[in-house]
């Protein structure tokens, strides 16, 4: 059986290809650098995080990227003896999408992208532009050899739909652009937000599947086909093929923006996003993640769920495939190699020696003092997605502060307005002390701090997190002598999509990991020996928990 979701925690916008045995997964990253998060699979049960393609700046530069924009949305294709990577680069978001939105709140700015690779792993091409009429690009393959690029138009003008349709338009591989006039081929339905093109044809039809309904509670997945590319497509006979909107007991929400694939022997296996809300606060503190599913063709030639119920299943019947387990990633990562351990992102830029170094003083990783928590440009912060609503993380921190503007130590981080962090810093005052400061986006008083606690100079601190479901809390040691903790439960479930101010933009989903800040600008540095994450059951009482280290 397969256990859904297949890529847990963040890891939205799945698009899916087989290359013989091997089947790949694509994945949004958004603002966290290097981008895409491409997973392998040979049973479609077994995954692993393989690469992430845009490593260097000539491909992506996300600097001044507001929260939740940068990469959304690729699209992986193999053809002609290459992958095809499609991917927007988004650069602003504005403020809503929806309601009475005129003016500058409309405006968004899209740009999409094609790289290519010989193999999965690279080395991908400098990127070739494409257009900047939407998002959510997807590159389809002809039988004849021609290639088409379809994307989600976006119109800013007063009184109109936002999301206008989808338009299709030719690429030419020799000239390395566009040609022709792109055509407005799909409207979308009543259920509006028509948004992330998958075409594919299949006994003299081409058949478009898309998103609908947005991303939240009432997304799902469209599908409709014609006998010609431009059109004219007549829905499905159900319009939706899959969601949960009106599922409020599936355990598995949000679904939609899925993508198909074949298996050797001719199943047909849909992946898309979906959420796990937390049981008390309905929060997806986990982001959106990647599940899948056998579906099943009719004879009326049309594309249905395998229960034909259209919903989203936790377990899901397995394809006749060899299994193949893949190693497991480490709980504890010593940073011992001269590479960042593939789990751990940071923010925006393709220049990370400015952040941090694992050769400075090997053994550990390095963050350099840099801007403040939230900064959209250069924030040293290194950290790894959450993939369970119940975990215990570790660190131990080498950091002697000379003043306030210096801090670093442990986060639980969704956005620049959404976080908990544990930090080290120094004032007149206390000296060096540990507080934590909180970001709030949906409580009245939106910073809160704890009381300083001092600590001695020159000692290494161990700092701990404990989250269950939506309670959080804080631990640290000195020494190897007892673990404190501090007296506040803080909530967890501020790192979600859903806690958040009106219209901002909230797609990703919750990490933790170790930061620094050196807001005076001198870059004083903070040692990490090691990083730990362990998922665990829920716990009554964390603070009673044994630690690992």
């Amino acid at each position: 059986m397969i256990q859904n979701p297949i890529l847990p925690g963040f890891n939205p916008d799945p698009s899916i290809v087989r290359v013989g045995d091997d089947y790949y997964i694509a994945t949004s990253t958004f603002e966290w650098y290097p981008g895409v998060q491409i997973h392998h699979s040979r049973d479609l049960v077994n995954w692993r995080l393989l690469s992430r393609p845009l490593t260097r700046a000539s491909q992506l530069n996300m600097l001044g990227a507001p929260d939740s924009c940068g990469v959304w949305a690729p699209c992986l294709s193999y053809a002609d003896g290459l992958f095809w990577l499609i991917y927007t680069d988004v650069k602003r978001y504005g403020r809503t999408s929806t309601g009475g939105a005129t003016g500058s709140a409309s405006l968004r700015d899209f740009h999409n992208y094609l790289v290519t690779s010989p193999a999965i792993d690279g080395p991908w091409s400098d990127p070739v532009y494409l257009n900047s009429s939407g998002f959510d690009p997807s590159l389809f393959h002809d039988d004849d050899g021609r290639k088409y690029l379809l994307n989600q138009l976006w119109d800013h003008r007063p009184g109109s739909n936002r999301f206008a349709g989808i338009v299709a338009q030719e690429y030419s591989v020799g000239e390395g652009r566009l040609i022709g006039h792109r055509e407005n081929i799909f409207k979308g339905t009543a259920h509006g937000l028509t948004e992330a093109p998958h075409l594919y044809k299949r006994n003299g039809y081409y058949y478009l599947l898309t998103a609908e309904g947005g991303t939240g509670w009432n997304h799902g997945v469209t599908m409709a086909r014609s006998r010609d590319l431009h059109g004219p497509y007549e829905l499905h006979p159900d319009q939706t093929i899959l969601s949960s909107r009106h599922r409020p007991d599936a355990e598995l929400q949000r679904a939609g923006h899925a993508d198909l694939v074949e298996t050797q022997d001719g199943q047909t296996y849909m992946v898309y996003l979906c959420g796990r809300p937390l049981r008390n606060r309905g929060t997806c503190t986990l982001g959106r993640e990647t599940a899948i599913q056998p579906v099943v063709w009719g004879e009326d030639g049309w594309l249905r769920t395998a229960d034909g119920q259209g919903t989203a299943q936790l377990q899901a019947a397995a394809p006749a495939l060899p299994e193949h387990r893949f190693e497991a990633e480490p709980a504890r990562e010593e940073f011992d190699a001269a590479q960042l351990p593939i789990a751990f992102q940071w923010l925006r830029t393709p220049w990370p020696e400015e952040l941090f170094s694992l050769t400075e003083r090997p053994g550990h990783l390095r963050l350099y003092g840099r801007e403040s928590l939230g900064s959209q440009f250069r924030q040293a912060l290194v950290a790894r997605r959450q993939q369970a609503h119940c975990y215990s993380a570790y660190t131990v921190v080498e950091f002697e502060p000379e003043h306030y503007q210096q801090q670093a130590g442990l986060v639980c981080y969704y956005g620049g307005a959404k976080f908990h962090y544990l930090y080290i810093t120094h004032d007149e005052v206390v000296g060096k002390h540990l507080r934590v400061m909180s970001s709030l986006p949906n409580h009245v008083q939106t910073d809160t701090f704890t009381a300083p606690i001092a600590l001695p100079p020159g000692l290494p601190v161990q700092l701990r997190v404990e989250v269950d479901e939506e309670r959080l809390y804080f631990g640290y040691r000195l020494d190897g002598g007892d673990w404190h903790w501090l007296a506040q439960q803080f909530d967890a479930s501020i790192l979600s999509d859903e806690a958040n101010a009106p219209g901002q933009p909230n797609f990703t989903g919750a990490f933790v990991g170790m930061a620094c800040q050196d807001m005076a600008g001198s870059a004083l540095y903070a040692d990490f020996d090691y990083f730990e994450y362990r998922e665990r059951p829920y716990c009554v009482n964390p603070m009673r928990m044994a630690a690992h280290t």
